[in-house]
């Protein structure tokens, strides 16, 4: 079915009802209308790494842990299983008259804010701090989403629109104040982007931008959105923001404003409750009847795309032993491995000779943690594999010792035996071992979304510091203090500075992420070389006592690799190999609105493995701001042991022009320099790896 057709439909249906009726279709949780058939339907769906809070699913990786991959491909396929287990799922729940909420085909993913500070605990479910990687990441998440059939498999909403990135605390009332450089440079790219390929939904945020409240804002929404980019699908609330309008941010007085000025705004759909107001503002003539319908239309179009009113439903055929499957499950440990990055290997200690390993310690709170493989916004699979599990699995000639040492960030208690702490058992296992795997970071109850409470480290989900928490620091300490092999496995969705100690002594560090249902077992292949990871940073690492800007300060300069001031302890783009590879014979070609490069590269070392090729263009003698460097092409690119291959990435002239400081994008000035190899150009990245990229000038 076109979109045509399915706004013709749209329109046909609409035309019968009531304006009652169609003002209760506004609602997330949009009531049965039995006169004409249809039926009841609730939009709230979450999908961004599996389907989730709705039983059985294959739990991927978290969206940063997707972003590591740096691999649109692979995003791609992930998120075509994530919709085909989303069919499977309401198939049954239709046959079984199940319309409840996490029932729909309507996913409220990707998120594709930036995480332009490492502080923020929502920065999980984005897909890191650049724009382009958030971009070409998140298009590749929607086509899969949505597939490329006659109907929509599913549909994706790009959230949450837009300039918004914590403070989690004030986020219902706060004001985030962003130049238009800023916005258009970093902000907006990759809501563009994804609108222009084809995204069927869009969320506002919960803030304000720049004094308006983003779910009635006349800019955002009228004049960005509809009209500059012409996006014709539907816009939906963030849960509980248009309440926000009068009761946080005051912008109206009284509950029926609310609801007015955002649906005059176009948000037509209402995550909350705040519109069941509209029958009062529409007996005010706040809103006409041409607006309620327009809504109405716009939301149906989606609801006929998806095939809800065929006679046949699409997909129908797809069962519910897709769910979890064996396939998927190949999938999900494919994508958990190629999300790990290997920060540091002193002198090649890994990958293990397995069957040489006596007795491995597993130490720390996330050891043999579900939560810390989960994320937030996640789905229950049917088998985990912690990291403590794989080691088990892997190092079968091993004799496994398991104490969890610590609690992410309480110090005062022992959940078993009332002593203080539980570094003593953390530290014998370790002092007893020939290496210890410290299995340190977070959870979705330390970083997340508004948690709701404060402790000495977070605020409602944000962190206070850059590094460990303190009681994980006393027991990594002590474990340095008694064994020499220390490999560390940063499980997290953030940054972590592990101390000056720790990072020095460790042999190893991997940052795990929240990787999915079976990272705990591509953590293990990788120490026991079944595989050479490729993972880079999809986000700066900062030293733990990185002079940051303020939280609430929404200017780029001095945040993320694009403009940090000082150095990173591990740069964004940056990422080890058990090979290496080589690069040359470079070269580019502009082909009007595109660049295409493309370059040899060869695998020079002994092991089969993935290079993640990138791109970057600085801007010399521009006469606005423009960042150190910035990303603009990736490619994946596998080769066995001595292989040569020779990458074609093609570079969309949009990511190749200088932002001024009224929003446009012009040519630059001066010259344009690309770089090209394995990592970002910046010089701890070229002290970290022993190479620097190929410079070509445009």
């Amino acid at each position: 079915m076109t979109k045509s057709q399915a706004r013709a439909k749209a329109k046909e249906l609409v035309a019968q009802m009531t304006a009652e009726e169609k003002m209760s279709q506004l609602l997330y949780n949009s009531p049965a209308i039995e006169r004409l058939g249809i039926k009841e339907y609730n939009w709230w769906n979450e999908g961004a790494h599996g389907v989730a809070r709705a039983g059985t699913a294959t739990v991927f990786p978290h969206t940063i842990a997707m972003a590591a991959t740096f691999n649109p491909e692979l995003i791609n396929v992930i998120a075509d299983v994530i919709s085909t287990e989303g069919r499977a799922k309401y198939n049954q729940h239709v046959k079984y008259n199940d319309y409840d909420i996490f029932k729909g085909l309507t996913f409220w993913a990707p998120n594709i804010n930036i995480f332009r500070d490492p502080r923020w605990g929502r920065g999980q479910e984005t897909f890191g701090e650049d724009p382009y990687l958030t971009a070409t990441l998140g298009t590749a998440f929607i086509k899969g989403i949505q597939g490329d059939g006659e109907f929509l498999k599913a549909s994706a909403c790009s959230k949450h629109f837009a300039v918004h990135s914590g403070p989690e605390a004030t986020r219902h009332g706060f004001d985030a104040k962003a130049s238009l450089h800023d916005m258009f440079e970093t902000y907006l790219p990759a809501f563009e982007k994804t609108v222009k390929s084809g995204v069927t939904g869009v969320m506002g945020a919960y803030n304000r931008t720049n004094g308006e409240p983003c779910c009635a804002h006349s800019y955002l929404l009228g004049e960005i959105l509809r009209k500059q980019w012409e996006f014709d699908g539907y816009v939906v609330s963030d849960c509980g923001a248009i309440k926000d309008i009068y009761s946080d941010h005051h912008f109206t007085e009284t509950k029926a404003e609310a609801a007015a000025v955002a649906l005059k705004s176009t948000c037509d759909l209402n995550c909350g409750e705040t519109y069941v107001a509209l029958v009062d503002a529409y007996e005010q003539d706040l809103i006409t009847d041409e607006e309620i319908t327009a809504a109405a239309e716009r939301v149906y179009t989606i609801r006929f795309l998806l095939g809800e009113f065929e006679e046949v439903r699409p997909y129908s055929d797809i069962g519910y032993d897709k769910l979890d499957c064996k396939e998927h499950k190949e999938l999900n440990k494919k994508a958990a491995e190629q999300c790990l990055v290997l920060l540091k290997n002193k002198e090649a200690f890994l990958p293990l000779n397995k069957e040489k390993v006596g007795r491995i310690a597993v130490v720390g709170p996330n050891s043999q943690s579900y939560t810390a493989l989960e994320g937030n916004y996640n789905g229950y699979a049917s088998e985990y594999v912690t990291v403590a599990d794989g080691i088990r699995r892997v190092f079968t000639d091993s004799e496994i010792i398991v104490e969890r040492g610590s609690n992410y960030c309480d110090e005062a208690t022992n959940h078993w035996s009332g002593f203080q702490n539980m570094i003593s058992d953390g530290v014998a296992a370790a002092a007893s071992a020939d290496i210890t795997v410290l299995a340190l970071g977070l959870d979705c109850s330390v970083e997340g979304e508004d948690t709701g409470f404060d402790n000495d480290y977070t605020a409602c989900g944000d962190k206070k510091s850059l590094y460990l928490p303190k009681t994980q620091q006393k027991l990594a300490e002590a474990v340095c203090d008694v064994c020499d092999n220390v490999v560390v496995v940063l499980m997290c969705g953030s940054s972590i500075d592990l101390g000056d100690k720790v990072t020095s002594h460790a042999k190893a560090i991997i940052h795990a992420w929240y990787p999915g249902a079976l990272g705990g077992l591509a953590v293990a292949n990788l120490l026991a070389g079944s595989f050479s990871p490729c993972g880079r940073l999809p986000v700066t690492i900062y030293r733990g006592d990185h002079d940051l800007p303020d939280f609430e300060d929404y200017s780029m300069l001095g945040r993320t690799y694009r403009y940090i001031n000082g150095e990173a302890l591990f740069p964004f783009g940056y990422g080890l190999s058990y090979t290496s590879f080589a690069y040359d014979n470079a070269k580019a070609q502009a082909d009007g609105e595109t660049v295409k490069i493309s370059v040899d590269i060869t695998n020079t070392g002994a092991m089969k493995g993935i290079e993640k090729a990138q791109v970057y263009a600085s801007f010399t003698d521009s006469r606005t701001v423009t960042p150190h460097f910035q990303l603009c092409g990736i490619k994946a690119v596998e080769l066995d042991a001595g292989e040569k291959a020779t990458a074609e990435i093609e570079i969309d002239a949009y990511w190749l022009k200088a932002v001024t400081d009224d929003g446009a994008r012009v040519t630059p000035d001066g010259k344009i320099a690309l770089y090209i190899g394995g990592h970002q150009p910046d010089g701890v990245s070229n002290a970290l790896l022993g190479n620097e990229c190929i410079k070509i000038e445009l």
